[in-house]
């Protein structure tokens, strides 16, 4: 089924602040107050803990954190814990899946792909990891680098949270945590990589490029943030069965 995506560059926001508005998007989506959207965004510093985040996995109290310029945010999503920045590009894709997408594993690769192909388009060979979510450079010399997390939470076939590419983000802010849970492995960006200056906004239209073609969908851009609409005195509980947040990653 071939659908309409809105797509929204919000720039640099605070989690908090987008965090509360995916909610109210997806609840509005269920209730089909508004249409398919996707939303691209930098955050400023910011720890997350999914649900499955262990408390060890944070190096550093919060008041230290916060002496650092980092928030740390609890979230729905599934997964354990990691750092969003500047210079790493988040979706938040807001999709009700059904009729024909009703696959959480197809939802949770197809992002992966996304990812995988965004690197492509910089000559990197990005990958899966068998057991592990998100996506990843690996190579003898250097080991394995995660360059892309995923993460997402559905409630009634409905999608929030998403994924995230490392572009050119400040790298050592993710010693501040154990990254997904993960002692024996690294994280990597475009830029280190490259050792070569990428921008946003190339990316973000590779992305917008790539994802028409995953999702079969149209994209039409739009200025500012998502109108939600006026309430209504009945609508579906987004806690409420089909399907529940699912633990498959790190993105917000």
């Amino acid at each position: 089924m071939h659908r309409t995506v809105t797509v929204h560059r919000l720039g640099r926001r605070r989690y908090d602040e987008v965090h509360a508005l995916q909610q109210r998007l997806q609840e509005a989506r269920i209730a089909g107050r508004v249409g398919d959207l996707l939303l691209l965004v930098e955050h400023e510093p910011v720890i997350t803990l999914g649900r499955a985040a262990k408390v060890g996995n944070v190096l550093h109290a919060r008041e230290q954190l916060a002496a650092r310029g980092v928030d740390l945010h609890e979230t729905g999503r599934g997964g354990d814990v990691t750092y969003h920045g500047p210079g790493q590009l988040v979706g938040y894709p807001i999709l009700d899946l059904s009729p024909e997408r009703q696959d959480v594993r197809r939802y949770v690769r197809d992002l992966e792909e996304l990812m995988i192909q965004l690197c492509a388009d910089h000559g990197l060979h990005a990958e899966r990891i068998d057991g592990l979510n998100g996506t990843w450079l690996r190579s003898e010399a250097m080991g394995d680098r995660k360059i892309g997390a995923v993460g997402v939470r559905i409630s009634r076939w409905v999608t929030m949270h998403g994924f995230a590419l490392n572009v050119a983000t400040d790298l050592a802010h993710f010693a501040l945590i154990v990254p997904c849970g993960i002692r024996d492995k690294g994280v990597t960006s475009l830029r280190l990589e490259l050792d070569v200056p990428v921008t946003m906004e190339s990316v973000m239209d590779a992305c917008e490029r790539h994802f028409e073609r995953l999702f079969d969908a149209t994209l039409v851009r739009a200025e500012g943030d998502p109108t939600i609409g006026p309430p209504i005195e009945e609508h579906a509980d987004v806690d409420g069965p089909a399907a529940g947040a699912q633990p498959t990653g790190t993105a917000p």
